[in-house]
């Protein structure tokens, strides 16, 4: 599907207010509601749009680490890796898991209210996974910003 820019548009303003009234974008689009709501619907199915949620706020959460943590695998192997990524995805603490290149082989963003708690879930959680061999975390002592929203163009 190709995007023209009142699509864009429509990505671009969902980003950011993902609960706006399809009224009230139609009307900042100058769209009526009917063709703004089957664009939504064709950008929801073409698979432009995942879907919704609500942002929360980690240290509202008490929330108050975040750590990288950089895996390696014993082996590199189909096997190991699909073991792996299933059991990440298992673990709500771990918010991404990405496939790297360089001297690691997995890198995570993890939260926990605090460092006793993160060694306890390196030591518990991922300590017992024997299809790792090593695990160089990095703790993040100040998050100037996240972004959430992807650029558009």
């Amino acid at each position: 599907m190709k995007l023209d820019s009142k699509d864009k548009q429509i990505l671009s303003i969902l980003q950011e207010e993902g609960r706006l009234p399809v009224a009230e974008l139609a009307n900042r689009l100058n769209l009526s509601d009917t063709p703004c709501l089957r664009r939504i619907k064709k950008l929801e199915q073409a698979g432009f749009i995942q879907g919704y949620s609500a942002r929360l706020d980690p240290k509202s959460l008490a929330l108050n680490v975040i750590v990288y943590a950089f895996v390696r695998l014993t082996e590199n192997s189909a096997a190991y890796g699909e073991q792996f990524e299933q059991e990440m995805s298992r673990l709500p603490q771990v918010q991404e898991c990405s496939v790297i290149t360089g001297a690691h082989d997995y890198l995570l963003k993890i939260v926990a209210h605090d460092l006793l708690e993160y060694e306890g879930f390196v030591k518990h959680s991922l300590g017992g996974l024997k299809c790792i061999a090593s695990i160089e975390s990095t703790v993040v002592l100040k998050q100037t910003f996240s972004r959430h929203q992807l650029p558009i163009t």
